[in-house]
């Protein structure tokens, strides 16, 4: 018998309307768009505007159209997955309010924290659930509304930032296509570098930290640049060694839109052309989670069966990690 594997079979985006450019936040911080473009490649970016609007909003939008697309009726998702570092709560989990949004009931729903690696970490553990073979339709959402935990009055941060939600339908497969290998890498030496302190257990949401602006992104990016250039570099390397492919067998690499300059150093480090990353961070800057699937929905109408793609990220904690996939459609 054939190995089953898990086979994306479907992807969707959302987007919020509002656009954030370089020349908005030259009125809010001390930048202008010269310094931002050289430092990160980032021309715009999206952001969730609205009362009472969270990570679900997206991810309801996202999930609605991959079941519209993929013409799945919600009582045939058994399970779904949302990875994201911005939950609408503490609890439930938002994978559950999508899932309520949008009419699934016959599965079990949960959120998954890796930050910037949290839709790897999603479709690699998804993907098990799929090769057990009691599962037959999975969904698998990026979202993270950064917005609600950047600070606009630090420019080294809100510069990178946006907003935006995908997700993916990943089905049975027994002809070779699918998610073939992946790799996953962390390392909490790295919390110290790229942290949010305040609103978990050992840091509460109390004025203090609210006055210490202890809720917001912190970043120290020297440390963090050097790290994600050499883990992604080295996950994807290994990845295509024990898979036997060179750099003409890959059709594209995913890379996180984390930073330009981070895409082009892998790239270099990695042999690849630029031509074969897939690159939107100009138009959306970091969606943290979201970037993957938000690049897989804007080249769909690129990719063909057979395509290697080689997925790879890398975020806070520090986490990481690279996964092997063969399109399915």
């Amino acid at each position: 018998m054939s190995k089953i594997r898990a086979a994306i079979t479907g992807v969707h985006g959302y987007l919020p309307d509002y656009i954030l450019t370089n020349a908005e936040l030259e009125q809010m911080v001390d930048t202008n768009d010269q310094w931002i473009q050289t430092r990160t490649g980032i021309q715009e970016r999206r952001i969730l505007k609205g009362e009472g609007k969270g990570t679900s909003t997206m991810g309801i939008e996202a999930v609605k159209g991959l079941l519209e697309k993929t013409g799945t009726a919600p009582e045939e998702i058994s399970l779904m997955i949302c990875a994201t570092v911005t939950p609408d709560m503490q609890f439930p989990d938002t994978a559950n309010l999508i899932a309520d949004a949008v009419g699934i009931r016959n599965g079990f729903c949960f959120d998954l924290h890796a930050a910037c690696s949290g839709f790897l970490y999603a479709l690699t553990t998804a993907s098990r659930f799929i090769e057990s073979g009691g599962h037959k339709k999975v969904i698998v959402i990026g979202a993270d509304k950064m917005s609600s935990i950047v600070d606009y009055t630090d420019r080294s941060t809100c510069i990178l930032f946006g907003d935006g939600a995908a997700a993916v339908m990943l089905e049975p497969d027994t002809e070779g296509f699918g998610l073939r290998d992946s790799l996953l890498r962390s390392d909490g030496a790295g919390h110290v570098f790229l942290y949010q302190k305040a609103g978990g257990s050992r840091y509460p949401a109390q004025p203090e930290t609210v006055a210490r602006r202890e809720h917001f992104v912190y970043q120290n990016g020297a440390p963090v640049f050097k790290a994600a250039v050499s883990g992604m570099a080295e996950v994807v390397g290994q990845v295509m060694q024990r898979n036997g492919l060179s750099v003409d067998d890959v059709s594209w690499v995913v890379p996180h839109q984390a930073n330009r300059r981070i895409i082009e150093q892998v790239a270099r480090m990695a042999s690849f052309p630029l031509e074969k990353m897939m690159i939107n961070i100009h138009k959306f800057g970091n969606t943290t989670a979201a970037t993957i699937p938000l690049c897989l929905w804007e080249w769909e109408n690129r990719l063909k069966p057979g395509d290697n793609l080689i997925l790879t990220a890398f975020g806070g904690g520090f986490t990481w990690g690279a996964i092997y996939v063969k399109w399915a459609y």
